[in-house]
């Protein structure tokens, strides 16, 4: 995967510098990667770059590139983005509130009994007298606007499930480094301070694994948002009008 510094970026995008981060500070363009003291640029930069470019040229304003980034992000199409209406989100008013009625559920994200109770399993919702506790409004919001881009809640929450079980796995690979390595049959040998010595490697693994999955997931997830937007970015390619004749050229 090619890498790029700032300025090699700026080269092969034909943007500028200063522009490049404009586009992060307005939330356009994802960061680099940090590597010692240097900020390192990828191919999804790249792409997203050539994009925002030919929006641009386009006549599209930043907060409409904004929303349309943010519907790639979420997997809803640009279609769904237009028709779309402008008005102030549900989940803005939940966010404060922190609660939603069944009614709400049903009628904002097509749950069904079964939805519910899967919610409530993997934390999403939690009883609250006649309605629920919403534990996390930006997965709630971001729920809702998959669902009114036609994805089914209950795939969505299933996917959710496999995902969980997959990281108690990758969660279990990296504790066992250190229960694999130490702690066996012979732990009642060790004395107090080879326990808390052990228990403090085990501790340290937490930060460790965190940011090995967090940097990992992020890559991946980059990569396949921007072959989603190279997609759009062919689509707006396709759809450009031709070239006006220019004055020299001879008119009927």
């Amino acid at each position: 995967m090619a890498e790029y510094r700032i300025n090699d970026l700026a080269q092969v995008s034909g943007v500028s510098v200063r522009n490049i981060r404009v586009y992060q500070d307005r939330g356009l363009l994802p960061p680099p990667v940090i590597k010692g003291r240097t900020g390192w640029y990828y191919d999804e930069h790249l792409i997203r770059l050539n994009l925002i470019s030919r929006m641009l040229e386009r006549g599209y304003t930043f907060a409409t590139i904004s929303e349309l980034l943010n519907a790639a992000h979420h997997g809803m199409t640009v279609e769904h983005v237009l028709r779309g209406s402008t008005k102030r989100s549900r989940f803005q008013t939940f966010k404060r509130a922190a609660t939603i009625t069944i009614a709400e559920l049903r009628k904002s994200l097509n749950a069904s009994d079964r939805t519910i109770a899967l919610s409530q399993k993997l934390g999403l919702l939690a009883k609250d007298g006649a309605g629920f506790a919403v534990q996390n409004p930006e997965l709630l919001e971001g729920a809702e606007a998959l669902v009114k881009g036609g994805v089914d809640i209950d795939v969505l929450l299933d996917r959710w499930v496999r995902v969980q079980g997959d990281l108690e796995d990758v969660a279990h690979s990296f504790v066992s480094i250190i229960t694999d390595r130490f702690v066996d049959e012979n732990l009642l040998g060790f004395d107090d301070v080879e326990v808390g010595q052990i228990s403090e490697l085990i501790r340290r693994v937490r930060p460790l694994a965190h940011e090995i999955v967090d940097s990992t997931f992020t890559k991946a997830l980059d990569r396949e948002i921007s072959k989603a937007l190279a997609e759009v970015t062919k689509i707006l390619e396709t759809d450009t009008p031709d070239s006006a004749p220019t004055g020299g050229e001879e008119q009927d």
